[in-house]
């Protein structure tokens, strides 16, 4: 099982495919604090502006933990598309490369096969994600140095700096537990079809639906909206809240498992099951 692992670990990151998100990532996340730099101060005074003349304000609030704040707000909508790059490839690839059959003649079954392949969608998840969170901490305390953590909303939260580095570390994780639930959406696409391309789309066009559900205002929608997993994967932001809601936590926490749990036994028993004939 070891090896196996490490041979599809390999497989995946020799992929050039495997790398966008890890450009893109690279690419927009300095862009952004780099404008931020440029005219976060003014961003700041406008948030602030209503409670300016009431309460002083001290510290620094255009901080890397704010900019890395902001930066999840942004991208968390896009950081999926992203992570089914690598995730639908992981059995649709093979047979797309005609490499199955020989895949399964090796000594080693086809559940060690599969579960090889599907740690290896979570570790590259993970991957993605952890490259978010360090390269968004790192150049934005860099850039803009460490301060309390400056939340708007319904209401305006101030975190002090001793609460803000554990709830970031902790979004995070949160973060992580939501895409691994897409990405074990595109892992059964994976396991369903023969083109590679086909997981990709399939898992963007259930984003995208559910999405727009999630989001559209109709009382219709307002009833099915809790079923429908991408209304749990904001589930980071929840930490950021005074007091964390944690029973709202371990709800969409567990929704996500379900989900997740659902989405591999499906993917595991039409793997398991399937003819190969390439």
């Amino acid at each position: 099982m070891r090896s196996v692992f490490r041979y599809e670990i390999l497989k995946t990151y020799v992929k050039w495919r495997s790398w966008i998100a890890f450009v893109a990532v690279g690419a927009v996340v300095p862009l952004v604090e780099i404008a931020l730099r440029l005219q976060g101060d003014s961003m700041i005074r406008a948030m602030t502006r209503g409670i300016a003349s009431e309460f002083l304000l001290v510290g620094n609030l255009m901080n890397g933990y704010y900019v890395t704040y902001f930066l999840m707000n942004t991208l968390w909508i896009h950081i999926p598309f992203l992570i089914t790059l690598g995730a639908g490839d992981q059995l649709a690839g093979e047979a797309t490369g005609g490499t199955f059959r020989l895949l399964l003649i090796r000594p080693v079954s086809r559940t060690a096969i599969f579960y090889a392949k599907y740690l290896t969608t979570l570790l590259y998840t993970l991957t993605i994600v952890a490259f978010l969170g360090v390269l968004s901490v790192g150049l934005g305390v860099a850039l803009f140095g460490t301060g309390p953590l400056l939340i708007t909303g319904e209401m305006l939260v101030i975190l002090p700096q001793s609460e803000v580095e554990w709830r970031l570390l902790v979004a995070f994780v949160l973060a992580l537990w939501g895409m691994w639930t897409v990405a074990s959406l595109a892992f059964l696409f994976s396991s369903l079809v023969e083109n590679a391309i086909g997981p990709i789309i399939g898992t963007m066009a259930v984003l995208i639906v559910f999405y727009a559900v999630s989001n559209i205002p109709l009382d219709l929608f307002a009833q099915i909206r809790p079923y429908l997993f991408t209304s749990h994967l904001n589930l980071w932001q929840t930490v950021m809240e005074q007091p964390i809601p944690w029973r709202e936590v371990a709800t969409s926490a567990g929704a996500l498992g379900l989900y997740t749990l659902s989405f591999v036994l499906g993917a595991w028993y039409i793997f398991a099951t399937k003819d190969i004939l390439s």
